[in-house]
């Protein structure tokens, strides 16, 4: 380490992983269809799109909120405070934390959401328009909160902590996680319960993407829709679900005994301060964050394994972020696979980060880099290696991933195997 360089904070181990996504309800089943290459976008069934240029979706399937919520909760709660629920519960068991009184003072929840309950939203203002005041429930107000998710998860597992939500567009998820760690840095907690949570396919959302033409038009064939980095990509498509990670202090989980799956190493933030949604052409703001999250990991370029990409297919994102990966990792960006697991899942808005960074660390436990697919007709300005050709068995030590969101916002985190 160069004499003038601080040293860097202690790395924050990762004990637990939640996920319910568009692949697959839980973490092991979304890392089974994300490691064989299998998308899980199809036609929207929640609503009659046909009114709509862009008709798919990347939707939550088979999900039945009652094995995590009451009946009444169920009924209640907004779609993502669900999803949010659900893999709350998830990476909470596997962490076999104990939540005491102590602890429960000593942890905190920082759940990262773009939209939170616009589907709760959208259904009271239908009403309204319908029936008048006796259409709008009384719950419509809370239950659209983006702070609902995170609250829930508060009132469900007693927790008296810090609880917060963030909202910085498809950057929420990693921002969520960041900050959390900073938290338990920090000593403010122990413990944290981190991520992303989103449910935007509803009308209203499909139709502002659609209107702003940021959607895949290829309706007739959904599953190769979202296809990053491609010369014939057309833009992303519209995604729900949630990813949490349990976070805890490496000395909290050494006096337990705990085995850490990963270790959050690295965090940083930027802005492009260049346009409300496009990103600035070279990369600037990317490259910066990605800098600042080696920095805080004290990590060198030629340490980094693999790139997990914001790669949402859209003609603008996908070509700055390869300027960025390039300008930020120098000759090591052509050396490590660049992946975008949104070839898959789609686009989770503020929730894509967070089931990054529950993927992350699956890679780091198989060893295995799952495929960017329907990458067939490489984009001249996309020049690096995106693991188009399937699955790749490696052993990995490092990964970046990076978030990055309409109003300049990026987010990067650095997730290592050791701490």
């Amino acid at each position: 380490m160069p004499k003038n360089q601080i040293p860097p904070l202690p790395a924050v181990a990762i004990v637990g992983l939640g996920a319910v996504t568009p692949v697959g309800n839980s973490a092991p089943e979304a890392w089974s269809a994300l490691a064989s290459g299998r998308s899980g976008v199809g036609p929207i069934t929640r609503f009659d799109p046909s009114p709509f240029p862009a008709r798919i979706a990347g939707e939550v399937k088979n999900f039945d909120p009652r094995v995590c919520l009451s009946a009444k909760e169920a009924g209640r709660l907004d779609r993502f405070v669900q999803y949010a629920a659900a893999a709350a519960d998830e990476a909470l068991a596997e962490s076999g934390i104990r939540l005491t009184p102590r602890l429960a003072r000593r942890t905190a929840i920082v759940i990262g959401s773009s939209r939170g309950g616009i589907g709760t939203w959208e259904e009271n203002v239908s009403g309204l328009l319908a029936r008048g005041f006796k259409g709008v429930s009384p719950f419509a107000a809370p239950m659209s909160l983006v702070n609902m998710a995170a609250g829930f998860i508060a009132l469900k597992h007693g927790i008296t902590g810090p609880t917060l939500a963030l909202s910085t567009a498809c950057a929420s998820g990693a921002h969520a996680v960041g900050e959390a760690t900073r938290m338990i840095r920090d000593g403010i907690v122990d413990v944290a319960i981190a991520g992303g949570a989103e449910a935007p396919i509803v009308p209203s959302m499909l139709a502002a993407f659609a209107a702003a033409r940021a959607l895949s038009r290829r309706n007739d064939d959904p599953k190769s829709a979202s296809r990053p980095f491609d010369r014939t990509r057309d833009g992303f498509v519209l995604s729900e679900g949630a990813g949490i990670v349990v976070l805890e202090s490496a000395e909290h989980a050494r006096r337990r005994r705990a085995k850490p799956l990963a270790f959050v190493a690295g965090y940083g933030a930027s802005n492009d301060a260049y346009h409300y949604t496009r990103p600035a052409p070279a990369g600037t703001g990317a490259a910066s964050a990605i800098r600042s999250a080696l920095a805080d990991a004290g990590a060198s370029p030629r340490e980094v394994d693999c790139v997990i990409a914001h790669g949402t297919s859209s003609r603008e994102n996908d070509r700055m972020e390869t300027a960025a990966v390039k300008s930020a990792l120098g000759s090591r960006a052509r050396k490590i696979p660049v992946v975008s697991l949104k070839s898959m899942t789609g686009h989770l808005l503020g929730a894509s980060s967070a089931v990054e960074a529950v993927a992350a660390a699956m890679i780091i436990r198989h060893g295995l880099i799952p495929p960017t697919i329907n990458l067939r007709n490489p984009d001249p300005e996309c020049d690096l290696d995106y693991a188009a050709e399937g699955p790749r068995r490696v052993g990995v030590r490092t990964i970046l991933t990076n978030a990055f969101g309409f109003g300049g916002v990026n987010a990067c985190l650095v997730i290592r195997r050791d701490g």
